[in-house]
């Protein structure tokens, strides 16, 4: 007589599962896997569209584009670099534009993350007087549109003799409240046991802050250098009024003035904003794993 053997049955917490169904399973996750491949994928593709709409715009006439508007396609025979010429070259500007966009950035946002992080610091670790409801003035403040603010801010700074320089574009934004908000958040997962030790050893506040507090907080800094970076690269209206002297411009000041009353330069405008957007793309490439890692933070227990 033959012996008919049974498949074998895994286990499980729930109970004895058959082979069979083992294998539906593995293929219905395989399944969700490509599809939820496939969506990014799609939304990949969806977000570079403009990207790329921009990029071959940076080969098009002005007055083609004026007349046909942004398109996906190039026509060879008409494509040229004179655009990538006048901007580098004949603009002559651009250059002074992008490194003063540089050197503003960078500055504020060194400077935002130091200044948010003691404030944030401060908020999470000790406790003082009046603690949340200073905290809840710092929160609202993110209610308050900046324009609401602007006109009072504006006569401040000209009251300290601070217009046309970069010190009117930076300070005003050095104590953000989102910034601050984010920090706090995630410093109250710090364990407290680490603050004690410091102390014990002998360190100051600002080493224990600087040696122990700060490596643990590498992924909050990391996203919030990304959206602070990203918030003074495109700051046009703060800048465009505390600047008035055409060197001290930053990239949005300039290539705005590439519009003029005379005729739209859309050909230069397009091609330098196409150029501006490479710094952002390099920023968050080079953090973008502690950027999703400091955005998570504390979603995920256990």
């Amino acid at each position: 007589m033959s012996v008919i053997q049974k498949a074998p049955a895994t286990t499980t917490p729930a109970g004895p599962v058959s082979t069979a169904d083992a294998r539906a399973a593995r293929r219905r996750r395989r399944l969700a896997t490509w599809l939820i491949v496939a969506l990014f994928v799609v939304l990949g593709v969806l977000v570079m569209i403009p990207f790329w709409a921009a990029f071959i715009a940076t080969f098009q006439d002005g007055n083609m584009i004026v007349r046909y508007g942004l398109n996906l396609g190039i026509d060879l025979k008409s494509a040229s670099l004179k655009n990538w010429v006048m901007l580098f070259t004949d603009s002559g500007s651009y250059f002074r534009w992008f490194f003063n966009s540089m050197v503003v950035t960078v500055v504020q946002v060194v400077l935002t993350l130091l200044v948010s992080s003691f404030v944030a610091y401060g908020f999470a670790m000790y406790q003082f007087r009046f603690k949340n409801t200073l905290f809840v003035i710092a929160v609202l403040l993110m209610s308050v549109p900046f324009e609401m603010i602007m006109l009072p801010l504006y006569i401040q700074i000209n009251d300290m003799a601070l217009q046309d320089t970069y010190a009117a574009v930076i300070l005003p934004f050095l104590a953000a409240a989102v910034t601050i908000l984010f920090f706090r958040q995630y410093m109250q997962g710090v364990p407290r046991e680490i603050l004690e030790a410091g102390r014990l050893d002998g360190l100051t506040e600002y080493g224990i802050f600087f040696r122990l507090v700060l490596p643990v907080c590498k992924p909050a800094f990391a996203a919030m250098a990304i959206l602070n970076g990203m918030a003074s690269w495109n700051n046009l209206l703060w800048p465009l009024l505390a600047l008035r002297s055409p060197e001290k411009y930053t990239l949005p000041i300039g290539l705005n003035t590439l519009m003029t009353p005379y005729g739209n330069n859309y050909d230069l405008l397009l091609a330098g904003s196409f150029f501006s957007v490479i710094p952002i793309f390099v920023l968050f490439l080079a953090f973008q794993k502690f950027f999703i890692e400091g955005m998570t933070a504390g979603a995920v227990k256990g």
